[in-house]
């Protein structure tokens, strides 16, 4: 009766058992997976937000295909104001309600069943299920480890095929907290060119970088064809109010005929209702407010965690260039999923075990960086005495 790109596992796995054990005991989790701004205590302003959702303009239909041009107008000038994109036309700009509806339209636009995509390894579990929705095919490119992350282009010219269309990169990566550097970036669109691919670049996390080295936006790529996909979600931490968009760039001709298709999809759709889209360009403000405190927290956790790191020789960090996550390489004595649930049944701490990411190999941990201060520190401390005792 049912579809085979439905077809999986739905029983709940160890880990989710485990956790539904330790809270069923009413036992306090420290939470050191999570991943919603709205439920670590940042400051938000709640009277600007929700007023800014009572346009009276909000009582009237205007279907436009690609998103009301005001929010698109003001994404345009986020990303000329924070990341120098300029020229950027509100006309390359398709608004959906996340960037997992962001993905499903540019995968439509480019993918025939059966063709594929290229895709980071590690990475976020995501694109498994929405390229079964699309019936589309992943095929994994590795991130090597070497005093930081780069992108291994021998294994991805190994994966390439005719049926190849497209590359997926995410700048930063979740969780690996590596950009795209400028040399990478270059070697990528001189790949795409050869191989006739467009890039897919998830900028999500683009803001939170840590130092001060600035990473150029991928809506700015104008080599080849280039989508680039963010949103409130993480940009003014507001992921509640499903506000996210697609930027096309690249080839005139090429991104000319891309946004023409795209605006067929998005119109067959038209998803995004309108009081959100008419609050957009108040929403997108908010990132002035919520970044700050965001990037204080990640700051100083990501301190505590070095500071704790050193009075032990059991694990250690890799290195982060930013995003909400830092990844732990921790002694190889048991899988990593067996490790978590031990942490999870015996100290309620839950963390992320790297297999959730598609690491390599067991030995890896990953944390999140915008719990709460209090909950983090407990949370560490209680990982490293574990493993420090394994």
């Amino acid at each position: 009766m049912f579809s085979e790109r439905t077809d999986w596992e739905l029983a709940r796995n160890r880990f989710t058992q485990a956790l539904d054990e330790v809270r069923a005991r009413g036992a306090k989790v420290l939470d050191l997976t999570v991943s919603n701004p709205t439920r670590v205590w940042l400051h938000y302003e709640e009277q600007t937000i929700l007023g800014a959702l009572a346009s009276p303009c909000s009582l009237d239909y205007d279907p436009q295909s690609k998103g009301l041009r005001q929010a698109r107008a003001a994404v345009a000038g986020y990303y000329r104001e924070e990341h120098n994109v300029s020229p950027l036309d509100a006309e390359q700009i398709v608004l959906t309600t996340s960037t997992s509806e962001a993905y499903s339209f540019v995968f439509r636009l480019l993918c025939d069943a059966g063709d594929e995509l290229l895709v980071p390894k590690p990475s976020y579990p995501l694109f498994e299920f929405l390229a079964d929705f699309e019936d589309v095919r992943l095929m994994p490119y590795e991130l090597i480890y070497d005093h930081g992350w780069q992108m291994d282009f021998p294994s991805m010219e190994k994966m390439v095929t005719a049926r190849t269309r497209g590359v997926v990169v995410v700048h930063p990566n979740n969780p690996t907290g590596s950009y795209v550097q400028a040399g990478e970036v270059e070697m990528l669109n001189s790949f795409c060119r050869e191989h006739q691919v467009a890039v897919i670049a998830d900028e999500v996390f683009l803001d939170y970088r840590l130092g001060s080295t600035m990473y150029a936006s991928f809506a700015g790529n104008r080599e080849v064809l280039t989508f680039t996909l963010s949103g409130l979600s993480k940009i003014a931490a507001l992921p509640q109010m499903k506000v996210a968009w697609l930027v096309t760039s690249g080839p005139p001709a090429e991104a000319a005929e891309a946004l023409g298709r795209l605006d067929v999809i998005a119109d067959t759709y038209l998803s995004m209702n309108a009081p959100v889209q008419w609050a957009t360009p108040t929403l997108l403000e908010q990132r002035k407010t919520i970044q700050p405190q965001l990037r204080e927290r990640i700051k100083a956790n990501l301190a505590e965690l070095d500071r704790q790191l050193a009075a032990q020789k059991a694990c250690q960090r890799l290195g982060v260039q930013g995003g909400w996550n830092a990844v732990l390489r921790v002694p190889v004595t048991r899988s990593d999923e067996e490790l978590a649930i031990e942490l999870l049944l015996e100290n309620s701490v839950l963390v992320h075990p790297g297999h959730f990411y598609d690491f390599p190999s067991d030995g890896y941990l990953v944390l999140s960086l915008i719990a709460p201060a209090q909950d983090f520190a407990e949370g560490v401390s209680a990982v490293l005495e574990k493993l420090s005792g394994s």
